[in-house]
């Protein structure tokens, strides 16, 4: 079969397509599949401030980035100067009170409360209670499982 000039042009993006779409699919990460994470199987890593416990790390479904870990800070101690960056935050306390600063105010939080910093607001946390203080964190967002 012979093809003009102009049906080759039309046919050969056409053609190029399933090449071009298997590249994208394969550049994606999978999205994270329903899992467990039985808190004696999470590794604990030792910092002088506290321990930290990794959870999981990665990209859900629609898109955003995911990460979640739980902390121990000792009394007094904080895991990194106030900071900001541009995925979202959310610290769940479980023991002790901790004091979360948004852009210069100051939250005390104890156990059972949530506290949430919005994408770029600088933020940091601290253990003010004279015992060890247990969080979560859940981040969102851009950059959030890098």
């Amino acid at each position: 079969m012979d093809l003009t000039r102009r049906e080759l042009c039309f046919a050969f993006p056409v053609a190029l397509l399933p090449a071009l779409l298997a590249a994208e699919s394969a550049q994606q990460p999978t999205a994270l599949a329903s899992s467990m994470y039985p808190f004696d199987k999470l590794p604990l890593q030792t910092t002088n401030d506290g321990q930290f416990r990794a959870v999981l790390k990665g990209k859900l479904a629609t898109g955003e980035s995911l990460e979640v870990h739980e902390t121990t800070l000792a009394a007094g101690g904080a895991p990194h100067p106030p900071h900001h960056h541009v995925h979202s935050e959310m610290w769940l306390v479980r023991e002790g009170t901790v004091e979360i600063t948004v852009n210069g105010t100051r939250h005390r939080l104890g156990p059972g409360s949530v506290g949430f910093v919005h994408s770029n607001d600088e933020h940091g946390i601290r253990n003010v209670s004279s015992t060890p203080a247990t969080y979560f964190v859940v981040a969102i967002g851009p950059g959030a499982d890098s």
